[in-house]
């Protein structure tokens, strides 16, 4: 049974890397079925190789490889293999597997659901963000720790009596500042396993090499590198030549990344007595800043997360590039001829469709941008209330606003008002739609549901709290509440029920939420953003925690872009 999984691995591997050695090469005429009858599951009786074994067993063995690779790579190694990918009860076990026994999967309706898009995706959400949470508050506290013993030693040395003491310490200040910040790289690179080599040491008044560190937290860190020194520490105190401007020279060679593999440092020609950890699989980058205000809108678009737009309380939209640089590029700030912002009050939603961007504010206006023309002016839409949602479709504009209204557009006619529906008894906090209903929340604690092909309401749901965020596709509805509740609804046939509530650990209003068949993303008020599998409760892989209130989030081919309250605009995306 190894022996022919690991055959399976072996082709494959083959096939997806685009080479086809000669040694192979029978192996695979093997694997080819020898009629047209063979690409059904029972093998035939003149199948070698592989297929001669029991389907059950084939399918057994699939079920260990990635999701990815039965979805693209079996099916080039011959029609029988890429049967496996279509059977949905390997998808159901495959998931429950990932998932566990006890959590209910799909939440919604099983009929027409994609499993095996849904095992992808909750593969490669395991693989990016299990654990990171873990390694960014790892990262955080060590950076505190770092602050808090820069602060201390700054007080140490301005206690020093005398001038010469005063002179003495402002001598020793940049040097050691220096040599703080040395350990600070040290340990980010501890942290991500990149180097697990270095140790950076000073010369004490003694004339003792002591090392740079205080506290619990970095005395752990100093065991844990002397782990991985073993000859090295004897190199570097040998080089120690009595100076503190040598030793800190040698120091700050060492902690600098770009001398890694340089021959001037001598400990890199000792390999580290273990390999280092392979890097995480997401990066972190911080757009630059931009804004002046709070950023309450966040949307990727262009595809591929190529592209990101963000809306604020400064009243401006901005486009960035996310792929010209490794921090981001503004592209433009949006407004028509003549105009100094955007808008002319907060910016509070942006939705798109296309090359259509659509952005919508507190001076009671909708404005759309053609992304492809550059970030150009493409119309004014005027709903007489502020407009607190946005759903772009490929038909018509819908548009939420403060006057209790779910109004339809069509953004290519010179009237582009459709119809205005009176659907709520407050204002309207979020909306979700396809091609055939309307879903919309209000203040007023209430759920609707508009047939757009009928042209009515079909049905009204009455909550216990108010929905601020949601996210409709398939047969499922998913939406955050004022109270830090996750509700799902199923949607079949223009008939809504409720089905669960759940209590991530959210204590505050969840101001987004993106929901796919293998992902579920939410963000809040509480300054916390969690990744979960949506299934029943979720299960929740990570947790990020800002400075500030988070407003909204956008989520697009892994790419996770992230509007908080503290100006900023945070983005993970797969490391390349």
């Amino acid at each position: 049974m190894s022996e022919v999984r690991v055959n399976l691995c072996e082709e494959a591997q083959h096939v997806q890397d685009g080479s086809s050695p000669e040694a192979s090469s029978s192996d695979l005429q093997s694997l080819q079925p020898a009629t047209s009858s063979d690409v059904s599951p029972s093998p035939s009786t003149e199948a070698r190789g592989l297929l001669s074994l029991p389907w059950e067993m084939v399918t057994h063995i699939a079920s260990h490889l990635p999701a990815h690779c039965v979805i693209a790579v079996l099916p080039k190694v011959c029609q029988a293999l890429g049967n496996v990918g279509k059977d949905n009860t390997a998808w159901q076990l495959r998931a429950h597997r990932l998932i566990g026994s006890r959590a209910g999967f799909p939440v919604g309706p099983k009929e027409d659901f994609d499993w095996p898009c849904a095992c992808l995706e909750m593969e490669q959400l395991i693989t990016c963000w299990t654990g990171q949470g873990h390694l960014v508050a790892r990262r955080t506290q060590e950076e505190e720790d770092e602050e808090e013993e820069r602060e201390r030693v700054r007080r140490q040395q301005r206690g020093d009596g005398g001038q010469d003491g005063e002179a003495a310490a402002e001598g020793r200040e940049d040097g050691r500042e220096g040599e703080i910040e040395g350990v600070g790289v040290v340990a980010q690179e501890v942290a991500y396993g990149v180097d697990e080599g270095m140790e950076v040491a000073m010369e004490g008044e003694d004339g003792e090499m002591q090392p740079v560190v205080g506290g619990d937290q970095l005395a752990r860190l100093r065991e844990a590198l002397e782990e991985r020194l073993d000859d090295d520490a004897a190199a570097l105190m040998e080089d120690a030549d009595g100076g503190q401007g040598g030793a800190l020279n040698h120091r700050e060679a060492l902690a600098d990344p770009r001398n890694l593999g340089n021959g001037q440092v001598e400990m890199e020609q000792h390999p580290p007595s273990r390999s280092p950890s392979p890097p995480p699989a997401l990066e972190c980058i911080t757009l630059p800043s931009g804004h002046i205000a709070q950023v309450n809108s966040v949307l990727l678009v262009g595809g591929e997360g190529k592209v990101c737009a963000t809306g604020s309380r400064d009243w401006n939209v901005k486009l960035w590039d996310l792929q010209a640089s490794s921090g981001g590029t503004l592209l433009h700030t949006l407004g028509g001829q003549g105009d100094f912002s955007t808008h002319r009050g907060w910016v509070w939603c942006l939705a798109s469709q296309g090359p259509l961007l659509a952005s919508g504010g507190f001076d009671s206006t909708v404005r759309l941008w053609d992304l492809e023309a550059g970030g150009a002016e493409r119309g004014l839409i005027r709903p007489g209330a502020a407009v607190l949602c946005l759903s772009c479709q490929t038909d018509v504009l819908l548009a939420g606003t403060f006057d209790k209204r779910v109004s339809m557009y069509d953004t290519r006619a010179a009237e582009p008002l459709v119809k205005s529906l009176r659907l709520h008894g407050n204002a309207v906090m979020c909306l979700a739609a396809d091609d055939k209903y309307i879903i919309s929340g209000s203040k007023d604690c209430t759920v609707a549901v508009y047939d757009r092909r009928a042209g009515k309401g079909l049905k009204r749901l009455r909550l216990s709290s108010y929905l601020l965020s949601m996210d409709y596709s398939g047969s499922e509805v998913w939406a955050g509440d004022n109270s830090g509740m996750l509700h799902s609804f199923s949607m079949q046939a223009g008939t809504i029920k409720p089905l669960s509530q759940f209590d991530v650990g959210h204590t505050a209003l969840v101001t987004g939420i993106h929901r796919s068949p293998g992902s579920l993303y939410t963000c809040s008020s509480d300054r916390t953003v969690k990744v979960h599998i949506p299934c029943a409760p979720p299960r929740t892989l990570c947790t990020l925690h800002h400075q500030a209130g988070v407003n909204g989030l956008s989520v697009d081919a892994g790419v996770l872009a992230i509007a908080s309250g503290d100006l900023c605009v945070e983005v993970w995306r797969p490391r390349k």
